[in-house]
């Protein structure tokens, strides 16, 4: 495959940008590379729902490699979605199209917890399978796996699906700790042991997913987000992969985040890197973070984005390009493509 690195793996720019070396250039990635702003792939899941497609290893591995054949991005992500553990251990739930995830009958109670079980590795093997199939595909360009958060996890949970303001999560939250913690407790195992399988087949990251934790206080955060979250990341500690952490809206939380565990932090665009990285320890690297919106503009406008953001992301102790959030399903595929090509040409050593 023309588009994949043929250097060793671990001298991947990805891989060296995330451990804070000095890469041959920039790396680039996005999230939601592998998706909807894609024709191949909606060519390929017309008729088959989202939550087979995520457990059948077949397209899984296609879809994965489907943006790093086109763009030549410097990272493939799993193709998933955060609710596939959860729905694995044991929770009614679908991802119903243009909604998101629906959950059949909310956590709202202590005894609804009953229909949460512990994760087992054989609970997700297809995951597995499919982290072993990418691996191989995929040679030296390394492959990320992910997972959502456990407050990310919980909000869905509890809501019964996506929610602007999380009303239901912070009465639960503020109204009933103890059922809130047995709650994120119990989503810190599943998260943990489905990033756990995708380290043992292979994966050369994780990125940790919590995109609605900006909804809350620093303080909030510190008492009910940061414990369970770091349950997670210190799980994967001695397993010698970069951990990526990132939110939406969460630039008075980043330092916390950090201290979650964190050796990559995410910043959507709200946020410049520069400032970002004078917020975070020195040993921590930053990841984004284009508007996703940029990507409509005219190209001069973009190429003027590019190239603030890669001045922006040198002050950072190591800097992987990508969007503040993820790709729109509307996006030009071929403005992707040329966007990884001049981050590439601008920051090559």
């Amino acid at each position: 495959m023309a588009a994949m690195s043929s250097e060793p793996r671990a001298a991947a720019p990805f891989l060296v940008a995330c451990r804070r070396g000095t890469p041959a250039h920039t790396p680039v990635w996005f999230m939601r590379q592998a998706g909807r702003s894609l024709p191949e792939y909606r060519a390929l899941r017309a008729d088959v729902g989202m939550l087979e497609s995520c457990r059948r290893p077949d397209l899984v591995t296609e879809i994965t490699l489907q943006p790093v054949r086109r763009h030549g991005v410097d990272a493939a992500i799993l193709f998933s979605d955060i609710v596939v553990p959860v729905a694995a251990a044991g929770v009614d739930l679908d991802i119903v199209p243009g909604t998101g995830p629906v959950v059949a009958a909310p956590v709202r109670a202590a005894a609804d917890l009953d229909r949460l079980r512990p994760l087992a590795a054989g609970d997700v093997d297809f995951v597995a399978e499919a982290v072993r199939l990418l691996v191989a595909e995929l040679g030296d360009t390394p492959l990320i796996g992910f997972a959502g958060a456990p407050f990310t996890l919980a909000s869905y949970l509890v809501e019964g699906g996506p929610s602007r303001h999380h009303a239901r999560t912070k009465a639960l939250m503020y109204g009933d700790p103890a059922l809130w913690h047995a709650l994120c407790g119990r989503l810190a195992q599943i998260t943990g042991e489905f990033l756990r399988v995708q380290v043992e087949a292979g994966v050369a990251a994780v990125q940790l997913f919590d995109s609605w934790t900006g909804a809350l206080s620093e303080a909030d955060y510190r008492r009910f987000v940061l414990p369970h979250s770091r349950e997670v990341l210190a799980g994967l500690a001695a397993a010698g992969v970069p951990r990526i952490h990132f939110g939406v809206g969460t630039a008075h939380l980043l330092p916390a985040m950090a201290e979650a565990g964190a050796d990559v932090v995410g910043v959507d665009w709200r946020t410049p890197l520069d400032a970002a990285a004078a917020a975070l320890p020195a040993d921590v690297a930053v990841q984004g973070n284009l508007d996703p919106c940029l990507l409509f503009a005219p190209w001069p406008v973009i190429e003027a984005e590019v190239r603030r953001i890669l001045a922006e992301g040198a002050r950072a102790a190591g800097h992987v390009f990508n969007l503040g959030h993820g790709v729109l399903p509307e996006t030009d595929p071929d403005v992707l493509t040329r966007v990884v090509a001049l981050v590439h040409a601008l920051s090559g050593r």
